[in-house]
């Protein structure tokens, strides 16, 4: 294969969210596996929804996941392009002015399904005279754009879905170009793929249509369409449709709740693969990305099994990789107490508590004579590693206690949970003060 050139193209009206994320990532490494160009690219020609602090966003959540691209441009910046593009189209008799409302259209919809028929565009405006058109500018109206499709099938060879063909008679001319002069995506982003010289294009199946269109309008520009590759769109861990809650999951909000950008791009990146889900670095994931893997099948996003890839990666991760987002003064003693049994690197905050700050255990009904026995047996400082093992032996001693019933109590006391981490590591942390004080509140 040549060098590939890909993009990402997101519109700037939003956080990134996992669906997005995960076909930034396919490029990213398709591009850097087969030596080729990753361009980012904002479709932010939507003016009023469009806002810089989103770009910005998008940005540092993508390299925050670590992926970098090559090149970046701004749609807006290009609007001078696409009118030319669409002054090649009108003249060809590619692109021709509609007047119709949206009430109007709507109302040919209605009828031609009570009809039997599709509700396809019946252009009628390819019919409008030059007065008609003049009366209607006269009257105030400004003219919306549509491509006039080829009365034909264009079929391709998807690396991911295997042989594709749209009827383009069985959909409507698009509008590519609004009322108030913005072009529209499906428009933009052909323009733009020329002339960056896209080779190949890595997006969602619900693309499918679009791409069909979009072949049309490529031959109409006097290009050839770069190659396809469509993945299925993600669906809940149950396999029905992904909520919307998931659905609209943002890095952002990710990132803060403590997720690793190693967990997610190995999770986003073998998603609906035969590939094994596991914790990767980023060359690993590029050296072994291939889109033959990839199934026809929808993905099942399984939050449960991010957590769990998260999990191991936070488990092998040396203190100094997650010091400066550690508690103030968090230690690495601390860290390795504690990152066995850590989710998300945010849940650190409530162990820190335990060990450094306050808590309030829960009332443990019965048990006020037991903990008044472990207060008093409890060892003098300085304590280390072993200081668990001789409170606990002493505490057998006196009450006669052993397994789960001499454990769990003392757990719950010192620190309001029910399982963590080992507490022969907690107690030398948590210190005799804290310990006793807890302690005592249990034994009243």
């Amino acid at each position: 294969m040549t060098a590939p050139k890909v993009r990402f193209a997101p519109s700037p009206t939003g956080l990134l969210h996992v669906g997005n994320a995960r076909i930034a990532l396919a490029n990213f490494l398709f591009a850097r596996r087969h030596g080729g160009e990753f361009l980012l690219r904002l479709d932010d020609t939507d003016r009023e929804r469009s806002r810089p602090e989103h770009a910005a966003a998008i940005a540092q959540d993508l390299l925050w996941l670590g992926l970098e691209w090559d090149g970046q441009f701004r749609q807006s910046d290009r609007m001078d392009r696409y009118a030319a593009a669409a002054e090649r189209l009108k003249q060809a008799g590619r692109l021709y002015p509609c007047f119709e409302s949206e009430e109007e259209l709507r109302a040919k919809r209605e009828m031609r399904i009570k009809r039997g028929r599709a509700p396809v565009y019946d252009r009628a405006m390819l019919k409008l005279t030059p007065e008609q058109r003049a009366t209607a500018e006269a009257g105030g109206k400004r003219p919306y754009w549509r491509f006039l499709l080829s009365d034909s099938t264009v079929g391709w060879d998807d690396l991911v879905l295997g042989r594709r063909q749209v009827k383009l008679p069985s959909v409507s001319d698009p509008v590519l170009i609004r009322a108030d002069g913005t072009p529209l995506y499906i428009f933009t982003s052909v323009v733009d793929d020329i002339e960056t010289g896209i080779t190949h294009l890595i997006r969602g199946e619900d693309h499918v249509t679009n791409t069909g269109v979009q072949i049309d309008l490529f031959a109409a520009l006097g290009a050839s369409a770069p190659a396809f590759a469509h993945l299925p769109l993600l669906t809940g861990a149950e396999g029905g449709k992904l909520s919307k809650r998931i659905d609209s999951l943002s890095l952002r909000s990710l990132r803060q709740d403590g997720m690793e950008p190693t967990a997610l791009a190995a999770y986003l990146a073998r998603l609906g693969s035969s590939d094994d889900l596991r914790p990767l670095p980023m060359a690993a994931l590029v050296e072994s990305f291939d889109l033959s893997h990839v199934s026809h099948s929808a993905a099942r996003f399984d939050p449960s099994q991010l957590l769990a890839l998260n999990r191991r990666v936070l488990h092998g991760l040396p203190f100094a990789a997650v010091a400066d987002r550690l508690p103030a003064g968090a230690t690495e003693a601390f860290w390795l107490a504690v990152r066995g049994n850590l989710d998300l690197l945010g849940e650190a905050r409530g162990w820190w508590d335990v060990v450094a700050g306050t808590i309030v255990p829960p009332v443990i009904e019965g048990e006020q004579e037991f903990f008044r026995l472990a207060l008093a047996v409890l060892p003098p400082e300085p304590w280390d590693n072993g200081v668990w093992k001789t409170w606990t032996e002493a505490l057998r001693a006196a009450t006669g206690r052993k397994g789960r019933a001499l454990f769990h109590p003392l757990r719950l006391a010192l620190t309001g949970e029910e399982q963590g981490p080992e507490l022969r590591e907690l107690l030398p942390l948590m210190g005799r003060t804290r310990a006793a004080n807890r302690l005592a509140v249990a034994g009243n």
